[in-house]
This record gives C-alpha cells, structure tokens and sequence, in this order.
C-alpha cells in the first residue's frame, strides 16, 4: 500500500513549519513560500495543515485538527484551502511537475510533453 508522501506541514498547536529533507533541493523563495502559505493557514483557522503527493503525483491538502479543539474553524479551513488552491495553482502544479520528475525520476521531457496536451 501507497503511503502519501509529505512535502511540508504546518501545526497550530506546536506553532512549527516542517519541510522533508526529500526537497531540500526546492529554491529558496519556493521553500519560503511554502512556509509562509502553511503558518498563514494554520494562524487563520488553527490545526494542522500538510502538503502531500499522492502515488501519481497529486498533490493534497491534508488537514487535521485535535479532536478536544474548539477553536479549530472546520467552515474556514474549507474556505481558505479552496481560496489557497485557487491562489497557487501555478504554484501547486509546479510542485507535481518538480515531484514526478525528481522524486519519480520520470521523464521529464514526457512530461512537459503531456503539459503541452
């Protein structure tokens, strides 16, 4: 069984930013980015947000919060992923493309073939 694999995460409750050493090699200001996406979102509606690809590639919103949390806003976490896919699809298709070429190892050049389709 396929085990989702993490890019970043971000938790309200231990108010810390992680990023898998698996993508050191991101830039800099995409590093940063992610950062700052995550934190905004866990600061605005609390509990823990991560970033992760799916076995082809996807890349997902994956958001939890404890179970005794009463703070954690389940209608703005809703709202704000929405709001944030919208903002950085660019962004988020980057990622998968930067995924499935360096840590898939597939061909790139078949996948900017399947981009261009």
């Amino acid at each position: 069984m396929f085990e989702n694999v993490v890019l970043c995460g971000c938790s309200a409750y231990e108010e810390k930013f992680y990023l898998d050493e698996k993508f050191n090699g991101l830039p800099d200001i995409i590093k940063e980015e992610l950062k700052i996406m995550c934190v905004l979102y866990t600061v605005d509606v609390g509990g823990i947000v991560t970033l992760e690809f799916d076995e082809e590639g996807n890349l997902l919103f994956h958001v939890t919060a404890d179970e005794g949390d009463l703070l954690f806003d389940e209608i703005g976490s809703v709202l704000k992923m929405k709001q944030v896919q919208a903002e950085k699809e660019e962004l988020f298709e980057a990622l998968e493309l930067y995924y499935r070429a360096f840590i898939l190892k597939e061909d790139l050049n078949k996948l900017l073939t399947e981009e261009d389709d």
